[in-house]
Formats: C-alpha cells, sequence, structure tokens
C-alpha cells in the first residue's frame, strides 16, 4: 500500500509553523502560514480544519483569530500528526503500479518501511522540532507583539 506522505509531511510543516510562531495566548492566521510555506491557503485550508477537528490544532475565531497547538508541543508526537493529515486523506486512492514484483517486493519493503518510520516518528514532539529549528538559527517571534498608545 502507498502510503500519500505529502499530505503528511505538510502538516507537520503547519504544526511546526503554529507551534513555532504562536504564544500561549495568540493565534497565527492561516495566510501567515500559507505565506511561510509558500503556499495558497485555500490549499491549505482542508488540512488546517482537519487538525482542529482531531484537537491536535485549536481555531480561534475573530479579528485576531487564526490557530494555535491544541496541546502543549511536548505531548504532540510526529506520528499523530501524520497519522491524522493521512487518515482524512481523500484524494487517496491513486491508482499505482502494478505486477508481481510490485506486490511481492516493493509493497512488503514499504510496508517494513512504514512500520520503522511510525517507530522512529513517536519519538519526536513539535518540542524537539522547534529546538531543532532554534539550532538551525531561526529566530522565534515575540511571544506577544509590543504595543504603543500614545
Amino acid at each position: 500500500m502507498m502510503v500519500r506522505r505529502d499530505r503528511g509531511m505538510l502538516a507537520v510543516l503547519i504544526m511546526l509553523d503554529v507551534a513555532f510562531h504562536a504564544g500561549r495566548t495568540s493565534a497565527v492566521s492561516a495566510a501567515d502560514i500559507a505565506d511561510r510555506a509558500g503556499l495558497a491557503r485555500r490549499g491549505i485550508e482542508p488540512l488546517l480544519q482537519t487538525l482542529s477537528r482531531s484537537g491536535l490544532l485549536e481555531s480561534i475565531r475573530g479579528p485576531r483569530g487564526g490557530y494555535r497547538l491544541g496541546r502543549p508541543r511536548r505531548d504532540i508526537a510526529l506520528d499523530e500528526i501524520m497519522r491524522t493529515a493521512i487518515a482524512d486523506d481523500t484524494a487517496g486512492g491513486e491508482d499505482g503500479p502494478s505486477g508481481p514484483l510490485q506486490s511481492g517486493v516493493v509493497e512488503p519493503l514499504w510496508a517494513e518501511l512504514d512500520t520503522e518510520l511510525a517507530a522512529r516518528l513517536k519519538k519526536i514532539t513539535l518540542e524537539d522540532m522547534v529546538r531543532r529549528a532554534e539550532a538551525a538559527g531561526f529566530a522565534r517571534p515575540l511571544a506577544e507583539p509590543i504595543t504603543f498608545s500614545i
């Protein structure tokens, strides 16, 4: 069985963006997430809804609304994000290669690799990903913007 990882990887990117840019009381807009990812907002909206329905993201309405994490980032493993995104993938079911080599060699290998990858993804949290981003030199924004009134 071929697993569509592009949707899962995009979900990880979205969750990392929210973990990296949202404060405890602030939210990140879908437009900002899309801009930073170089994608169209309408292209990520269904995935944002899926992540919100699952409780991984919290959707905030209103003029200062957007998305923030549904749980602490240390409690969200990458395998949960991937499983959520792939389980709700309505674009799946594409016809792929077939034949005896595909079913007898390639598919069993892919299943083995999927198992190994899932085990690895269970050990990596969004907290780990934020630390990797910081170690790579990405500066986190201020948790709350400073506003001045005169």
